[in-house]
């Protein structure tokens, strides 16, 4: 009868624990919208690019846009697709259009003290290669 009692008492405490503990994780979710900036180096030598995301995180969906200079320093702004949220976790990707090609550059990176840092994948002569990626989100 005893060890009844001592079991439920300490399935109790573990259910009160698991609660308490999960109050805590909703407290601390991460919300990474905002604008954030990161610098690239220009091609063949070329002047560094500036990108700018933004992001908005609205119940569970994320979305955004991504301006980067172009050819002539025009800007050109592209929607991110497959936007995803998961812990700190950022995930999306980028689908580029030029001259009748498409480009899809995959980007992951987890948030902190302000930043996503991560990396994007993208396909170029037919290999996958990455690249490390830190945004800073502008106040």
């Amino acid at each position: 009868m005893k060890l009844i009692k001592l079991t439920k008492i300490m399935l109790g405490g573990l259910l009160l624990l698991g609660a308490i503990t999960q109050a805590q994780a909703d407290d601390k979710k991460v919300d990474p919208s905002g604008t954030y900036i990161w610098t690239m180096p220009g091609r063949n030598g070329g002047a560094d690019r500036t990108n700018t995301l933004v992001l908005k995180f609205e119940g569970d969906k994320l979305t955004g846009k991504i301006s980067a200079p172009g050819r002539a320093g025009a800007v050109t702004e592209t929607e991110i697709a497959d936007g995803k949220l998961a812990g700190a976790e950022v995930s999306f990707t980028v689908v580029r259009t030029f001259n009748g090609n498409s480009m899809t550059n995959k980007y992951s990176g987890t948030l902190a003290d302000g930043a996503i840092k991560g990396k994007v994948e993208f396909t170029r002569n037919g290999d996958t290669q990455s690249r490390d990626w830190e945004a800073k989100q502008q106040k």
